[in-house]
């Protein structure tokens, strides 16, 4: 009964707003495209305060544009968790599209969605993440291609680093700055999320969407800790398959230290 009663609380506290914003953002993304990550910056916000989840930032974003961030992949919330961080835009799989309620969202959110099955769209795929680089949009990338459990990351898959290299092409620039992020998901009511409970937070593919959606919004008061690494200049010598893994040892490294920060045995 009390899961009911807080998930009605939620839906009436997120629902009127997002109703009320959704106008608002298509003509803003048509009219004053510049402006149209401020809506989504504060939907995020609003949503995180709403379900109680709290978003600790280690280090900053960096300033330098081009920017693509490269993070590790926990759960189809860390959109939410990033999306409160700053302006940013989503590369997502193409599946994303046929999730009803969120295909909508991402879109409002400007979010690129990817076929990372099908090589021929590769090129194409990659030209439209360099466009939008250029243009000044703030890509956000989860280099393992899928989520995790939570406990540990996936390799980095070097194919989809090929952004940034069309980007170079289509330019006269030198480089493109490339930024690592860390997500873990800490604790749970204050109390530190194990090995064996990561999967409140987590949501690893074989798991249904809706339900752990669901739970996720029950639950509700997770501490989130976000740690942005130094970027790194991605140029015209830089070969993918090094750089990814240069990328994945620093996002390993401070995972591992935010994971420390509530687990010291």
């Amino acid at each position: 009964m009390a899961a009911r009663i807080r998930l009605c609380l939620i839906l009436l506290l997120v629902l009127p707003v997002t109703v009320i914003l959704t106008p608002i953002q298509i003509l803003v993304m048509k009219a004053f495209p510049k402006h149209a990550g401020k809506i989504p910056l504060f939907w995020h916000r609003y949503l995180l305060w709403s379900l109680g989840v709290r978003v600790h930032i280690h280090g900053k974003m960096a300033k330098d544009r081009p920017l693509m961030i490269v993070s590790n992949h926990v759960s189809w919330s860390d959109i939410l968790v990033l999306g409160s961080v700053g302006e940013l835009c989503f590369i997502a799989k193409d599946e994303v599209k046929s999730w009803p309620g969120i295909n909508w969202l991402s879109a409002l959110q400007r979010t690129v969605f990817v076929n990372r099955q099908n090589a021929r769209e590769a090129g194409v795929q990659a030209d439209t993440i360099a466009a939008r680089l250029l243009s000044g949009d703030v890509m956000v990338l989860f280099a393992e291609g899928t989520t995790g459990g939570g406990n540990k990351l996936l390799p980095f898959k070097s194919a989809l680093f090929g952004a940034p290299q069309m980007a170079l092409a289509q330019s006269g620039l030198e480089s493109i700055s490339v930024q690592p992020v860390a997500l873990a998901y800490n604790t749970l009511h204050g109390m530190p999320l194990g090995r064996y409970h990561q999967t409140y937070a987590s949501w690893p593919g074989d798991m249904e969407l809706v339900p752990h959606l669901l739970n996720f919004f029950v639950q509700g008061s997770f501490d989130v800790d976000v740690c942005f690494g130094e970027a790194l200049a991605f140029d015209r010598s830089t070969l993918r398959k090094p750089f990814a893994n240069r990328i994945f040892q620093m996002v390993r490294k401070d995972f591992a230290r935010m994971r420390r920060l509530y687990h010291k045995a």
